[in-house]
């Protein structure tokens, strides 16, 4: 492992890396920016995604996407399993250095109505992970676990579960030798699957409305460059213990929606908030701010268990939250930040499926 290339030669683990961020990640971990992996295994259990992902691979041809093709072919395998299954966990496990941690039950709605499915991905999942390293004594380098701003103060079921998979990683420093566990937390990403961007655009494109949860919902603007940038950080710089959080900006719902909806006539329409969901969302709260650092363009937040702490916060990075609600960008700001990612709607092509970007 070098500094700059520290998944050079390394055997890699992408539990649900079928879904959105795990699908880019995998993209960027073939393009070797981080160092070219001896293997790459996309565990999920969904054989249909699996399929279509493989397939994805098999097509492409452009001469950008060569040494990913190449890359493909000789390091990428598919595993069906599932992390709720311990002994499916344990299997995959085998022989692997680095484990990124996407596998989540991640629908607020859906987290409510089916409380327990939640519970069984999203923390059995990730002790499952961590007893595997500990019951096997496998020599694990570094464990991603990969969170989101609602485990912060969380009022919904898929928060309260991605708060209790932070601590269960982070605790596991303490009983899984050399490894080291380091939890990535980061806000709405603007393209992935159910955020409201690509709601809006096939909204957009039937002819609207577009429907609004409430027109005082904000929501910090990532995308999912942005996301994996934030994965990458957490094995570059991470310490054991500490969670990563990307210094993100913020947006209005109703100003997202009027930036894509441009100059077309499309309606508007205000729905009611959806079962748990926030109106704003919170990436460090207040409790967390005292003991935040700051790691190159990252906020690293300490760990709350003092047998953890490596270092003493003297001058926090964070005075209070940092929360959606402010300073929000406007509606011009709004406007270029999609532009920039290529989100507009003009910039989209329907035929490309889903927006990995």
């Amino acid at each position: 492992m070098t500094p700059k290339q520290p998944l050079a030669g390394k055997r890699i683990l992408v539990t649900g890396g079928t879904g959105s961020l795990g699908k880019l990640l995998v993209k960027r971990l073939l393009g070797g920016e981080m160092g070219e992996p001896e293997r790459i295994i996309v565990f999920s259990r969904d054989e249909a995604k699996q399929h279509e992902m493989r397939l994805d691979y098999l097509h492409r041809r452009a001469a950008t996407d060569e040494a990913i093709f190449r890359n493909f072919e000789r390091t990428l395998e598919f595993w069906i399993g599932d992390v709720r299954d311990p002994d499916s966990v344990g299997s995959v496990m085998q022989g692997v250095d680095v484990v990124f941690n996407a596998a989540a039950l991640k629908q607020v709605p859906t987290a409510e109505y089916f409380p327990f499915e939640a519970v069984q991905t999203n923390i059995a999942g990730a002790e499952n992970i961590v007893r595997s390293i500990q019951h096997h004594r496998l020599p694990i380098e570094t464990v991603v676990g990969i969170s989101t701003d609602k485990a912060c103060k969380p009022v919904n079921v898929m928060g309260m579960t991605k708060a209790i998979q932070e601590r269960v990683f982070i605790q596991a420093n303490m009983r899984c030798g050399d490894t080291r566990l380091v939890c990535v937390r980061y806000g709405n990403v603007m393209a992935s699957r159910g955020s409201v961007v690509p709601l809006f655009h096939d909204q957009i494109r039937h002819g609207g409305p577009v429907t609004i949860t409430t027109t005082d919902m904000t929501r910090f603007m990532l995308s999912l460059d942005d996301a994996v940038d934030t994965v990458f950080a957490a094995v570059r710089i991470g310490q054991r213990g500490e969670t990563l959080v990307p210094n993100a900006p913020s947006s209005r719902v109703v100003d997202i929606a009027a930036a894509l909806i441009g100059d077309r006539h499309i309606k508007t329409t205000v729905t009611g908030i959806r079962p748990g969901e926030k109106v704003h969302e919170i990436m460090v709260n207040d409790e967390e701010s005292p003991r935040t650092l700051i790691r190159e363009k990252w906020f690293a937040i300490q760990p709350m268990l003092p047998e953890l702490q490596t270092e003493t916060v003297t001058k926090p990075a964070l005075i209070g939250e940092f929360s959606s609600s402010g300073p929000l960008l406007d509606l011009e700001g709004t406007r270029r930040l999609l532009e920039e990612h290529r989100l507009l709607i003009d910039q989209v092509d329907p035929s490309e499926g889903e927006l990995l970007r």
